[in-house]
Parts: C-alpha cells; structure tokens; sequence
C-alpha cells in the first residue's frame, strides 16, 4: 500500500476501496447483463486474493465475465484452452538450449502464460491430472519451479477457471487438493428473460460496447490488504467455525451431517469464508461483514469443499441444501 492511502483515516480508506470495487462492479454490468450476484462473488473473491471456479453450460458468457473482468481491474491476462493433450511445460515454461556468437551454450527459461495477473484456464477439466497439478503450486504458494529453480509470479495472480457441468466425455474430474484452492465455486445460470433482451439487443445490433478499466493492479492489492485489515466482530467468527465445524461428520450434532457427509470442508474452507464475508461487506460499502454475510456467501465457498456418500444422493439430498439449512440456523 501507498504511503498516502496509509496516512489516510481508516474511514476512507474503506470508503475509496468501497468505491472502486462499486465502479468496477457498474462496468462489468454494461456487458454482463443478469448475473448480478456472479459478478459480485467474482469481485468479493478477487478482493480476497483468491480464484474462481466458474461452473456453466456453454454460451452464458462465463469467457465473456473473465474477458471483461481483466479489462475492468486493468490487469496483465493470459488464456489457457485446456485439451487432453496440452503439457505443463504449456502451463509453467520451459527451458531451452541457446547457443550464442561465441558457440556457448546455456539453457534460458522461456516463461509460459501462468505468468500473467490474471489467467484463464478454459475447460480446466478437460485437462489432465498432470497437467492440472503445474496449477497448484502457483495457486497455493505463487511460485513454480523449473529446472531446479524456483520463479514468482505476479502481483496481483489470480486463476479464473471454467468448467461444463453437462459433458463430462473426455474429462479429468478436479482433485480434491484442487477444488480446494478455489476460494468459490460460482455457478452461472440462465439470464432472466429481461437480461436476455439486453443480450439480444446489445450482441446481435453491431453496436456492442467495449469496457474500460477503473482499477489498476497497485489498486486491487492496497483493496486486497485492506480487505486483511477488515475488523470482524466475535459473533462472526463464533458463526463461520459453526458452520464449518457443524458440516464436519463426527465433530458435527446434527445426524444428517454423521449420516449423510463423506467427507466435509477444512480449515482453509473456514479462511476463505472469513476472507469472503470482509470483501463482500467491503463491496457493499460496510466497515465490518455480518452473519448475513456468511450465510450469503456459504454455499460458494463451501460446496465444492465437501461432499455427500451414495445415501445422501439416493434420499435425494445435496450439499448446496445441506449448507444452506445449516447456515440458516446461525
């Protein structure tokens, strides 16, 4: 952060990241037309420091909202469209022998589009485990390392995955230690029928709008420090470690949750969710999140975090329900 936006009262400094992160809502909104609360979990989860997994059936603009997102944040993208047979090598970099003038040769590090600010993974699923696994460093730890030697990766760095949830022919399901490092799974669904006229009429007229940016990299870390600084009250926290702790089977007094959970959400699915609810409340303009907050936000940090054995899927039950019914009880 800035020496003047540190000298600043606490106060405004909420106030002037409240306000950047409202523009920057308002300019996706003049190309991304009713999917309101996607863009907000967007934005609440780069606020956060974290990725997204966009989950959505072909042609509802999830590469549009990622396009459009980057612009907007005035950030460095890079794209990856993941196929069975693309490479880490294609992900991370490789190195390769140059000879110079004088004949000697030495290996230089050709760096590949992970080294971008923000990165779209296409289809990530269609990756293979492989291949998926060269994210997971630099989603966890923002390094990668090749040859021997290890090489940092942007500030700000985010990875904005998309994922079909209807044809799985030819895929390679997210590992567990994957799903984990996205901070939320969003799902895009069909616009209303008001926000697909605007589509109609804006994207078939040859007169559709471009965005600009109203944010800068430097803009999003001072927003994603502050975010970090964010006060949160005690029944708050007392709220998230009940609601994660509750959905863990074994730790939990709820018998759905023994009878019904396989497996639940860690401690890192507890720091995302204190994460999310400060930079959801900060992009509403408050200076403090609320228990509102973590029941907003609860099923797209916590869904894709846990999951439910062959009986709960026989008695027709789901996590999204699960979560929910828990969170309303906080």
């Amino acid at each position: 952060m800035t020496t003047a936006a540190k000298n600043l009262p606490a106060e405004q400094r909420f106030e002037k990241a409240a306000s950047l992160l409202q523009k920057a809502r308002k300019e996706i909104g003049t190309v991304i037309f009713g999917q309101d609360s996607v863009v907000d979990q967007t934005l609440s989860t780069l606020a956060s420091g974290g990725h997204v997994l966009l989950i959505g059936v072909p042609g509802l603009a999830k590469t549009l909202l990622v396009e459009t997102t980057a612009k907007v944040l005035g950030l460095d993208a890079g794209r990856l469209q993941c196929t069975p047979d693309l490479m880490p090598a294609d992900i991370v970099g490789a190195e390769v022998l140059e000879e110079d003038s004088k004949g000697k040769r030495s290996f230089r590090f050709i760096k590949g589009p992970i080294f971008s600010q923000f990165l779209m993974a296409d289809e990530i699923n269609r990756a293979s485990p492989r291949t998926q696994s060269a994210l997971l460093q630099a989603m966890q730890e923002k390094q990668v390392s090749v040859g021997g030697k290890t090489y940092e990766v942007p500030k700000p760095f985010h990875v904005l995955a998309t994922q079909n949830p209807i044809e799985q022919e030819g895929t390679y399901p997210l590992p567990e230690a994957q799903l984990d490092r996205f901070l939320m799974q969003i799902d895009v669904d069909y616009p209303d029928e008001q926000s697909e006229r605007q589509v109609l009429l804006a994207t078939t007229t040859g007169k559709a709008g471009g965005v600009k940016a109203v944010l800068k990299d430097s803009d999003l870390l001072e927003i994603q420090e502050l975010v970090r600084e964010m006060p949160i009250g005690e029944k708050v926290v007392d709220a998230i470690l009940e609601l994660v702790r509750g959905l863990r089977p074994h730790e939990s007094s709820s018998a759905d949750v023994n009878e019904y959970v396989s497996w639940a959400p860690g401690p890192r699915g507890a720091q995302g969710l204190m994460l999310a609810v400060r930079a959801r409340a900060l992009l509403e303009g408050r200076m403090a999140p609320s228990i509102e907050d973590v029941q907003a936000l609860a099923v797209p940090v916590l869904k894709h975090r846990m999951a439910l054995n062959y009986k709960a899927r026989s008695a027709g039950h789901s996590v999204p329900s699960l979560i929910r019914i828990h969170a309303s009880k906080l």
